[in-house]
């Protein structure tokens, strides 16, 4: 894949990119290993005046590069401001919260006394350049929420981006420099996927974190495993929505609509199953279907627009293939099921609600990243959980209900790495993200992402 700005609305190609020849990024590399030495040493004040310097200039950036993201990878532009002033927000929040959550931890002398001990305490020291392999979905967010952390912790960051969002893969790496960390402690590799291992074997090179396919994931987990370094992953997912007989239906088929489709529908975390109890299903389809139909298909720098283009040609060849083989085998279409009349260029999908859905069809099991949502109708809750876990995945869930036995039953039963009672799932820097199942492991975010890429050292002190 080329290293290029492809519009995904037009098809049209603005800018292509030369990746970094062998020589180039052996400079980095070594720039990123002399960054980290003085960087680890800096203090948490230091470091906290260089975040919030960067996220003043992303404040003041916004407008433009909410633009880049639109144009690269056709995000409506509303949608791609919230992703800009989101990443402020957390580069704030880490700012003003990595001390703390990097804290000594003192254990009770009482616990370690009988080692030896007078007092013992866990320190979090940083580990060295991270690599960070990123989507092109949220480019900018999936970033600052590994950056803000690890540049916080004393690590240096080394970003391997998607190949068709470069500009802000460059935006990135200059941010960073205009906030006036030193040269090397954030730096943007552009480099084709062929280049990873070579990279993440690097003695150089510390862990690695990926937020992407489950295939890339497997490969990059495979060379860290070889290599015996520590990763992070965060891979696909098929969110199940749960709607139960006591939900508030109206507020729950209208959250339902902008949980699809956010990011024209494809974000892992977007809830893609919806299964509803019989009790309340008609209502519930009603209101999400008439809320899918309503959705405005266009421009994605129109502020009108809600649903832009898929990112790419193959993406939408991809989910077209999803819904053929679904509608081959026996689903019904309740609402859009192929590309608009207009616009006649670009990567457009209606938003689509699929249901009669059956085990032998693909979209039962396999990731949907667009615009298509899955309705199941269950009879029980007991259905509805074993509905919600039969997937390979377990990013996140939703979950309707005001019965206290539901929640409980929900939060202990369902298979993922969140439950959101009531509400769509989304990132939030004091929350700890991440799946479980084939959605991958570790944590980012919160106090657990910080700290995973540090070294929980004991330090013990003897009588």
């Amino acid at each position: 894949m080329p290293i290029a700005t492809v519009n995904p609305a037009t098809g049209e190609t603005h800018r292509t990119f030369e990746a970094l020849t062998p020589e180039e990024v052996e400079r980095r590399l070594a720039a990123a290993e002399s960054a980290y030495r003085e960087h680890r040493l800096t203090s948490f004040a230091d470091r906290k005046a260089l975040l919030e310097r960067a996220a003043d200039l992303l404040e003041a950036d916004a407008e433009d590069v909410a633009r880049t993201m639109t144009l690269e990878m056709g995000k409506p532009l509303k949608a791609a401001r919230a992703e800009a002033a989101k990443c402020v927000k957390a580069m704030c929040w880490y700012a003003a919260n990595a001390e703390s959550l990097l804290a000594d931890e003192k254990p009770e002398t009482r616990d370690v006394e009988d080692s030896g001990a007078v007092r013992a305490v866990v320190r979090y020291r940083p580990i060295g350049p991270v690599l960070a392999v990123m989507p092109w979905n949220f480019p900018l967010w999936q970033v600052v929420r590994f950056a803000a952390p690890a540049l916080m912790a004393g690590n240096v960051g080394l970003l391997k981006h998607a190949s068709n969002v470069p500009q802000t893969a460059l935006y990135l790496e200059e941010l960073f420099r205009r906030a006036g960390y030193p040269e090397g402690c954030f730096q943007t590799l552009l480099v084709g996927s062929g280049a990873v291992e070579d990279i993440l074997r690097d003695p150089r090179v510390a862990a690695a974190t990926l937020t992407g396919s489950e295939p890339a994931g497997r490969a990059v987990a495979s060379v860290a495993g070889d290599e015996v370094k520590k990763t992070v992953l965060e891979l696909g997912g098929s969110d199940p929505y749960v709607v139960l007989p006591s939900a508030d239906v109206d507020k729950a088929a209208k959250t339902a609509v902008t949980a699809r489709v956010q990011n024209n529908g494809q974000s892992c975390i977007a809830a893609k199953r919806f299964i509803v109890h019989a009790d309340v299903h008609d209502a519930f389809r009603d209101r999400f279907v008439a809320g899918m139909r309503e959705l405005t298909v266009g421009d994605p720098m129109s502020e009108d627009t809600d649903v832009g283009p898929l990112s790419s040609e193959q993406g939408r060849k991809d989910l077209e293939e999803l819904v053929d083989d679904a509608v081959a085998k026996g689903a019904t279409v309740l609402c859009g099921g192929g590309r608009p009349d207009q616009p006649d260029r670009g990567w457009f999908y209606t938003p689509t609600v699929l249901t009669g859905i059956t085990e032998e069809m693909r979209i039962h099991r396999e990731e949907a990243f667009g615009p298509v949502a899955t309705l199941y109708r269950v009879e029980s809750l007991d259905e509805a959980v074993a509905l919600a876990n039969d997937t390979p995945f377990g990013l996140s869930s939703n979950v309707w209900t005001r019965d206290e036995d539901d929640i409980a039953r929900c939060v202990r039963d369902i298979q993922a790495g969140g439950v959101f009672l009531n509400g769509m799932t989304a990132s939030h820097p004091g929350l700890p993200f991440g799946g479980a199942k084939r959605s991958g492991y570790g944590r980012e975010l919160a106090g657990e992402g910080i700290r995973e890429f540090c070294n929980a050292t004991t330090v013990w002190y003897g009588g």
